[in-house]
């Protein structure tokens, strides 16, 4: 789940939005295309992004300060920050009442439709706990800030910032210009990439659409019939990866013959290094090609986006080595830190990936006695699975993996890095553009 866009800037530019409204970002076909073209939504964020940039620097600021107060009073209560989290926001929060699932139940009765209030009743604790939740955290926050006096110096946003200006000062620590670009530099290097991205995409798909059609013409038949003997016609398998792969032949052969050219602005990638040592994998480790997903197992988002990727990851066979690293979103998900290490004492009994897939299939069912439950159906020594579990035997290993996505430049999941450059599209066709890159260099 992202919890906000991230964004490229090398220090403080705001004039991120080079491109007008009436330049030519792509042709074909003798035809110009401009950001008039693409839809109405991809065009907003482009318009938007300038006022995005500077609502993410202050929210990474502002982050950067939380996470110093959360180290600060974990230290000063010899406990790790998980477990300050726990104890000051997730114990103070009691189970809603009766009433009040109620109540929000009657209000949405037209979302939820036919469904009784049984069939959404977790949904609906979810939601109300996480609300109470956030609100403990604002509490929170507030309390250690009066606790470590913390005080703001340099606007973030401010033009002509020197590196060693001070922005926030918590307690005895301060957070210098320097310091907040260097925690930063990663995730800042996202939000520009993700929104000319996105413009990339839509202006290919509205080319596409556009040359169907001119082709269409030029054979003199129906723009139906052309898709259909395209690309209908020709699926043995009728399988969604089928469909795409002859999709994207087409796009190859349409561009190619009609002279599609893009101008749109393209970021280049970032590439880090990510361990994967002593991580759950499949795949040889001499694969050319390492895919890496930090994923939280309460979140909906890596639920939905875990079948697709492993989907496409079927056609690559030994070329691909896919390994799974943590980041639950302790503050959001209230399981997810427990399923964290449930999985990891699943894989210490070699069964991480079968029992991880029960994980991602009952979401709303990750307290204790149902995580002990699935080490059951999945063959696992059960006795052993408890004591690893109760004991957090494997708290340092999910503690490391959350250090290192920050580092990294997480700030939610999933994330998935293809030899280390972050994939920005989750789609099978965004997937299989990045591994195919990767396997062609």
């Amino acid at each position: 789940m992202k919890l906000f866009l991230i964004i490229l800037l090398l220090f403080f530019c705001l004039n991120v939005f080079a491109q007008k409204p009436d330049e030519v970002l792509a042709t074909a076909n003798g035809q110009n295309f401009t950001a008039k073209d693409l839809a109405p939504e991809v065009q907003q964020e482009l318009v938007n992004l300038p006022a995005t940039l500077k609502n993410t620097r202050q929210a990474l600021l502002d982050q950067q300060i939380a996470d110093v107060l959360f180290e600060k009073e974990a230290a000063a209560q010899k406990i790790s920050v998980a477990k300050l989290i726990e104890t000051e926001i997730k114990a103070k929060v009691s189970a809603p009442t009766e009433k009040e699932v109620q109540a929000v139940y009657d209000a949405n009765r037209a979302a939820v439709g036919n469904q009784t209030l049984e069939q959404v009743k977790s949904q609906i604790v979810a939601f109300l706990q996480r609300d109470a939740q956030q609100k403990a955290y604002a509490n929170l926050i507030s309390n250690l800030k009066s606790k470590y006096k913390t005080t703001l110096g340099k606007d973030v946003n401010a033009a002509n910032l020197s590196r060693f200006e001070v922005l926030a000062t918590v307690g005895d620590k301060q957070i210098s210009v320097e310091s907040f670009e260097s925690k930063n530099k990663i995730a800042l290097a996202e939000l520009e990439a993700d929104v000319y991205d996105e413009a990339r995409a839509s202006l290919e798909q509205i080319v596409y659409s556009n040359l169907i059609v001119a082709e269409a013409k030029t054979q003199n038949i129906e723009t139906s019939d052309f898709i259909a003997r395209e690309i209908t016609d020709k699926l043995k398998d009728y399988t969604e990866a089928e469909r795409l792969a002859l999709e994207s032949a087409l796009r190859d052969r349409l561009f190619k013959k009609y002279g599609a050219k893009f101008t749109v602005k393209q970021i280049p990638p970032t590439v880090q290094t990510i361990s994967a040592e002593n991580q759950p994998s499949r795949g040889k480790l001499t694969a050319p090609v390492t895919v890496v997903m930090f994923t939280d197992f309460q979140c909906s988002a890596c639920s939905a986006t875990h079948p697709v990727l492993q989907e496409v990851l079927k056609n690559y066979g030994d070329k691909i080595r896919f390994v799974v690293r943590d980041f639950p979103l302790i503050t959001i998900h209230e399981n997810a830190y427990q399923a964290a290490l449930a999985a990891n004492a699943a894989h210490a009994q070699g069964k991480f990936f079968e029992y991880t897939e029960i994980l991602y299939q009952n979401q709303a069912k990750l307290d204790e006695a149902s995580l002990i439950e699935y080490a059951s159906q999945v063959g696992l020594n059960v006795k052993q699975f408890e004591a690893d579990l109760r004991s957090k035997k494997f708290a340092p290993d999910i503690e490391k993996d959350i250090a290192d996505g920050k580092t990294l430049g997480l700030s939610g999941t999933p994330t998935i890095f293809v030899n280390g450059v972050k994939v920005r599209q989750f789609s099978p066709e965004g997937f299989r553009q990045a591994i195919d890159k990767a396997v062609k260099k």
